[in-house]
């Protein structure tokens, strides 16, 4: 094969029988773009502080190629004696190209492309699980377990607004996925606030739930919140625009006791993106729940055995796998386990800060959630 380049033109020969063709070097560029790739990036220490489950940075997988490690980024978010912090939450903006993590003290803004800190910020109070709104440009941070949560410009750092919560003890922060409304969780109150993203203010209170609020999660269009409370095994449904609970649904067949961390039987649930299903973390019987999300009370169909206790839950963005905390990848229409997250030691990874970040030719196109939203369009 001869190939040589005139007059803007690429010439291509393959064979002597083989006439000439001519390749623009705009189309031949077309042809060499890259595919689109999709990649995990899970933050450590996810599980509190607790370094043995994957470390300290930022891990990335390739979801293409069976999991398999490609990278750790490094992050600060040290306290005085160099010990990396608990992180509290991660999001991302394809959008702006930012990646977001926060620990009990800081909030760190990393370059989606060159993977560098652009920047780390301390905040009154503290930070918890933040989330960002659909634009890139506003993040709301919650203070480590206060009573105020902080609107932050997401390209600065700088605080926009302080929203007050009294005798909430913040905590949990989930945008909806049309970026119109932010609800507000604290581990405190069995009420949840309703914040107009337009305002800035809290509009509504739902509930009171039965008790203190734990994580919970959203449908596509903010109808229907689904939420793990303390003492129970299993979650409530409340209707987010009559502010009122709607079911109280009690996990069948297992029995609860004591727990490792958050001092309660389910921390963790999530929506499948196509809202069919709910998925629940169980952590006293180390499983995950699935619920048919199609009747009303969601109805329980299958359980799923998991390594650890699973204190987190969330999906790839088409739905195809769940990421527990305790490190699994689970094909989710047969709800079998592909592979479990390994470092690049060999090392167990696990972490309830996770989310998914597709790129093409290196800039990023798509980001995840780390709380699993319905999106039904």
């Amino acid at each position: 094969m001869n190939i040589r380049i005139s007059k803007g033109l690429v010439i291509v020969q393959l064979k002597k029988s083989i006439p000439l063709f001519f390749l623009s070097l705009f189309t031949l560029s077309l042809f060499a773009a890259e595919k689109e790739r999709h990649l995990l990036y899970v933050a450590e220490p996810g599980i509190r502080d607790l370094l043995e489950y994957g470390g300290h940075g930022v891990i990335v997988f390739d979801m293409d190629n069976g999991f398999k490690f490609v990278k750790r980024i490094p992050l600060a978010g040290l306290d005085e004696k160099g010990k990396p912090r608990n992180v509290k939450g991660i999001c991302a903006s394809a959008v702006t190209k930012r990646l977001y993590i926060s620990t009990t003290h800081t909030l760190q803004c990393l370059d989606l492309v060159s993977d560098k800190l652009i920047w780390e910020k301390p905040y009154e109070g503290g930070c918890d699980r933040m989330s960002i709104t659909p634009d890139g440009w506003e993040l709301y941070l919650p203070s480590f377990e206060k009573d105020h949560w902080n609107v932050v410009n997401a390209a600065s750092g700088d605080v926009i607004k302080r929203i007050e919560t009294p005798k909430t003890g913040a905590h949990n922060t989930v945008i909806s996925p049309r970026g119109d409304s932010v609800f507000l969780c604290g581990l405190h109150s069995s009420l949840m606030s309703v914040v107009d993203t337009k305002t800035r203010e809290i509009v509504k209170k739902v509930g009171p739930f039965g008790a203190e609020i734990r994580p919970y999660t959203v449908n596509h269009d903010a109808s229907l919140a689904f939420v793990n409370v303390n003492r129970l095994l299993g979650f409530e449904v409340a209707d987010l625009k009559a502010g009122k609970i709607l079911h109280r649904v009690e996990v069948t067949g297992f029995s609860t006791g004591d727990v490792k961390r958050h001092g309660c039987p389910c921390h963790g649930i999530g929506m499948t993106p196509d809202e069919k299903e709910i998925w629940l973390c169980d952590s006293h019987n180390k499983s995950l729940h699935i619920f048919d999300a199609t009747v009303m009370p969601p109805k329980q169909k299958s359980s799923i055995r998991v390594r650890d206790e699973p204190g987190w839950i969330t999906f790839s963005t088409d739905g195809k796998y769940a990421f527990p905390s305790s490190g699994e990848v689970i094909v989710v229409a047969s709800q079998k386990i592909l592979t479990r997250l390994e470092d690049e030691t060999g090392r167990h990874v696990q972490s309830e800060k996770l989310l998914e970040v597709d790129f093409m030719d290196n800039q990023p196109v798509r980001a995840g959630d780390q709380f699993g939203r319905g999106l039904l369009k």
